[in-house]
C-alpha cells in the first residue's frame, strides 16, 4: 500500500507537487499523473471531454494506492473511490470541490480568470458540472481533508460539509491558507499527510 499517487488541478501543474513530495516517506513510491492537453503535456486523440479525461486518469490508477488531489483534481479522486475502491486505500483532498454543487458556498468563480490565463486548454474543463454528492455517504475511506481559510475558491465551508458527509474523513485547518497551500505551506501540509499515513499504516 506504499504507494502515493497525486492529482493536480485544473491548470495541470505536475510540478506543483515538488515541494511537498520532497517531504513525504522515500518508502512510498511516488506517481503523479499528467493530463494530457494540460501544462505542457502532449494531447490524446481520444480525449475530447471531461468524461474522457476521468477515464484516462483512472485508468493510471493500477495498484493499491494513497490518492493526494488538489482542486479539480479531487474530482477524479472521489471517482476514483467510487469506481476502484478495491485500488483506493486512502485519500487526500486538499481544496477541493469533491464533486459537490458549489452554488449553496459563497465560492469565487475561477472559471473566467481560467480561461484567460490558459487560452490553450480546452473549455470543457471549465464548463464541466459533475456531482457526486448522493455517493459520498458511500464512501468508507480514511480521508483527510486539508482547507485553508484564506481560500476563496474552495473555502473552509466547503471542507467543513464535506467533513460531515464523508463517513471516514477529519478536516485540518491551515491558518492564512489560500488555494494553492499544498505548494505554499508544503511544511505543514507534509506534516499532516505524514501522520495520516502513520495512522494508516497502523489501521
Amino acid at each position: 500500500m506504499n504507494h502515493l499517487v497525486f492529482l493536480a488541478g485544473a491548470s495541470g501543474n505536475t510540478q506543483f507537487w515538488n515541494p511537498l513530495i520532497a517531504q513525504l516517506p522515500t518508502n512510498y513510491t511516488k506517481q503523479v499523473i499528467a493530463y494530457p492537453g494540460f501544462h505542457g503535456v502532449v494531447t490524446d486523440p481520444d480525449i475530447h471531454s471531461f468524461d474522457d479525461l476521468s477515464h484516462y486518469v483512472l485508468a493510471q490508477i493500477q495498484q493499491p494506492s494513497i490518492l493526494i488531489a488538489q482542486s479539480m483534481g479531487g474530482i477524479f479522486a472521489i471517482a476514483a473511490a467510487l469506481q476502484k475502491s478495491d485500488l483506493v486505500k486512502g485519500l487526500v483532498l486538499i481544496a477541493t470541490s469533491g464533486g459537490i454543487n458549489l452554488d449553496r458556498f459563497q465560492v469565487q468563480d475561477w472559471r473566467q480568470f481560467y480561461q484567460q490565463e490558459y487560452l490553450e486548454y480546452p473549455d470543457w474543463f471549465v464548463t464541466t458540472k459533475v456531482d457526486y454528492e448522493r455517493y459520498l455517504p458511500e464512501v468508507e475511506i480514511e480521508t483527510l481533508l486539508i482547507w485553508g481559510n484564506q481560500d476563496p475558491i474552495s473555502p473552509i465551508e466547503v471542507g467543513q460539509y464535506l467533513n460531515q458527509i464523508l463517513q471516514k474523513s477529519k478536516l485540518y485547518t491551515v491558518e492564512d491558507g489560500d488555494h494553492q497551500l499544498a505548494e505554499k505551506c508544503a511544511d505543514e501540509v507534509a506534516i499532516q499527510i505524514n501522520d495520516y499515513l502513520k495512522n494508516l499504516d497502523h489501521d
